[in-house]
This record gives structure tokens, sequence and C-alpha cells, in this order.
């Protein structure tokens, strides 16, 4: 048996945040971090194209918290106590800049993942953080108020523990044992599967400025989208499948969604048809791109409207100005299935919110059991927010663990 005053599980962001906390907030205390693979850190590595997006630049805890599909509500206090703000401190204190692009999100000066690896690394190392890799945990007892932890290489023994194994079923058939309800997880971050002429042969278009709405529901989102092999993603659909995660589930990924990929309404936008029918009269329809679409997929709509290549603007009837119009601004496109945008990998599901005090992020269940990071039913749309909670949450455990 091997004794500890503190033990984490999980050497990802939240796990290691939470250590070198502790450990500098209290150096007498002997903090081990048991992580199940060879190396940690491996979702550090890889966000953000492996540039690490470390945060997003908003700054008001109201704001913030739009961005969480679940958590939304918990984070609020949270995020008075350390947000944005503070991480970008916590790094610069320790010689790492953070730099803003243009969309908001935060990435190291450096652009490598790397740096935040080295930095965790050896900041766990300067404050005495033990870090024992290939330690897979196979039980969790909590025997009058001493946690016993089962490894796969030996067993430990601290008064307390935190829980930082993202979406990790193992783990969280080990804390249904111990008492606490999980939400079934199901995927959040992912692209839509279509199969429709209109995007056949167009892989890497970008619309700017889309209006994304599913039907039969009330789930709807406003951004860039990206057309792909296999069918759309970007900010506009990544959003709806954060948001919709539970709701996308029950329909087997199987659903319809209405683009409007202009913005504009119907109306407007078959009137502003009708003058170009007028002032472009010689031109074809063809090659006279409007409402600064791009101009691959303005020709995949123009025929999807019955419009032939070699048709001019002043031979359009009613009826293909109506057609165009529709498909400007109501296309609907049939979703059957999603892929998963590995890179930011994401679940909806964890540890009920219910059972978790936000003040310190200790279970209300099991005294000096702690949490951080996706192993909570918390999730967030992409560009930095995920990261947000594990620094938010991890931070708050350690000032309570280190007492």
């Amino acid at each position: 048996m091997i004794q500890k005053d503190v033990i984490i599980i999980g050497g990802g962001a939240a796990g290691f945040f939470a250590a070198i906390n502790i450990a500098e907030k209290n150096p007498d205390l002997k903090v081990v971090i048991l992580e199940r693979g060879k190396e940690g850190l491996t979702k550090v590595k890889v966000s953000g194209g492996g540039r690490c997006n470390v945060t997003h630049a908003e700054f008001i805890p109201s704001e913030l918290i739009q961005n969480y599909p679940r958590g939304q509500k918990e984070l609020r206090g949270p995020f008075h106590q350390f947000m944005t703000g503070d991480t970008i401190e916590w790094f610069e204190k320790r010689g790492v800049s953070l730099k803003i692009e243009e969309d908001g999100r935060m990435f190291p000066v450096s652009n490598s993942s790397q740096t935040i690896i080295d930095c965790f690394l050896s900041e766990a190392n300067q404050h005495g953080v033990e870090v024992l890799y290939n330690h897979s945990v196979k039980a969790i007892e909590n025997q009058g108020g001493i946690f016993q932890i089962e490894t796969s290489q030996g067993q430990f023994l601290s008064k307390k523990a935190l829980i930082a194994t993202g979406s990790n079923p193992k783990i969280w058939q080990l804390l249904e044992n111990l008492g606490h309800t999980v939400s079934a997880p199901v995927p959040s971050l992912f692209t839509f599967n279509i199969e429709d002429e209109r995007l056949k042969n167009i892989p890497g278009v970008v619309a700017q400025d889309v209006e994304v709405n599913v039907l039969n529901s009330n789930l709807c989102s406003e951004g860039p989208l990206l057309i792909t092999h296999w069918g759309l993603s970007a900010p506009s659909i990544l959003k709806l499948s954060a948001f919709g995660a539970l709701e996308f589930a029950k329909r087997d990924y199987k659903f319809q969604i209405e683009i409007n990929f202009i913005k504009q309404s119907f109306e407007d936008s078959f009137n502003t048809l009708k003058v170009r029918k007028q002032d472009l009269a010689k031109k074809t329809v063809f090659k006279s791109t409007q409402f600064d679409l791009p101009k691959r997929l303005w020709h995949k709509l123009v025929l999807a409207s019955s419009i032939k290549e070699e048709t001019r603007w002043a031979d359009l009837n009613k009826e293909q100005l109506e057609s165009l119009s529709g498909q400007l601004t109501q296309a609907i496109f049939n979703v059957n299935g999603k892929s998963t945008f590995k890179e930011e990998f994401v679940t909806a599901g964890g540890v009920d919110l219910k059972e978790v005090n936000f003040k310190t992020f200790e279970s209300k269940y099991i005294k000096n059991l702690y949490f951080a990071g996706e192993v909570l039913n918390i999730d967030a749309v992409t560009g930095g927010f995920n990261f947000q909670n594990a620094w938010t949450g991890a931070y708050i455990a350690a000032q309570n663990i280190s007492k």
C-alpha cells in the first residue's frame, strides 16, 4: 500500500492543473497523479491542430456560460472565482504568453501545444508532484474516510482524491458503485453526414455566415459553414451538434436542416434577384455570383433551381426566381449520421451536476472526493471553452484540497 495525501486520477489538463495548484499552495502535501496511458496530456497535445486552444477571449461570466450546453447554470459562480483572465495570468506568470486570434480563440504565442505540456511537466516536477504512468485504476473504495485505490500496478491510500479522467466509462462505473449518478454519454462535437448533389465535388468551400435551423426543433445556430467530403462542418454545425447532442442521439442522427446561406428573408432575396434580372439582363446567371457567396456554391444552387448554365438573367421566369430564392434562404438537407470531429472530441454525459458542490467541486455524497473537467456532465462548444472549464474546476478544487 502506497500512502499519499492527495491522489489525482487522470493525467490530462484538469489533473495536472489541479496537482500543480495543490502542491504550490501546500508544499507539505504528497500529491500523486495516476495516469493510465504511457504519457499524459494527450488531449492538450492534439487540441487546436497541435497548437492547443488554451481558452477563449470572453471575459464576462454571464457571456462565457452561454457556450456550455450542459453546465451553464453551475459554472456561473465558479467563473466569478477563476476564469479567462486568471488563466492568462496563470500561464504568463510561468513564462507562457497567450495570443488572441480573430475568432476569439487563444493559443500560446509559440503556436505549439508542446509549450503548454512543457510548462505543466516542469511545474509538476518543480513542486514535487509525482506522476505515475501506465497506472490504470481498477477499483475505488472509501473506507472510514480513507480512499483505497487499486491500480494495475499496486494499491494507493489517501485522505483526498480528485477525479479528472474526462469521458472514461470505466471510471464512471466506479463512481456509480460509490453512489453517484452518471448521465449516459453521447457524442457532442461532430460534423453532419449529408449526401446531396448541391454539396458534391466542392469540399473546402466555406460560406462565411449562414443560419442553420433543425426542422421540428428549436435548435438553430449561425456562423461559418464548411462543405466537406462527407457533408457539413465548421462552427455553425459544431455549435448545433453540442446544443443538440441529446436530441440528435434520440433521432439516431437522422434529421433535416434548413440553411439560409445569405441570412436574408425569402422576400428580400426574391426582390434583389428581380433587380438583378434587369441590371444583368444579358449575362448568364451561372457566371454572375451574387450575395458574396463562394462561386462554386453559387453554381450548385443555380443548377439546383432548374436554371441551366447558359440561361441569361433576362430569360428567368418567376418560378425560377422563386426557386433560386428558396435555395438561397430555405435550402433543406437530409442529415444521415455524423462524423467525429476528432481533434476536439467531446462527450455530453458524466457525473450528475446536482451531486456536486460547485463552490468547491467536492462530491455532496462523499467527503474529500473532488471532480474537475469532463468527468462531470459539462461540455462546451469548440473554441477553448472545454479547457476553461477544466482550469476553473481544477483550480477551485485545488484551493479546497490544499487547505
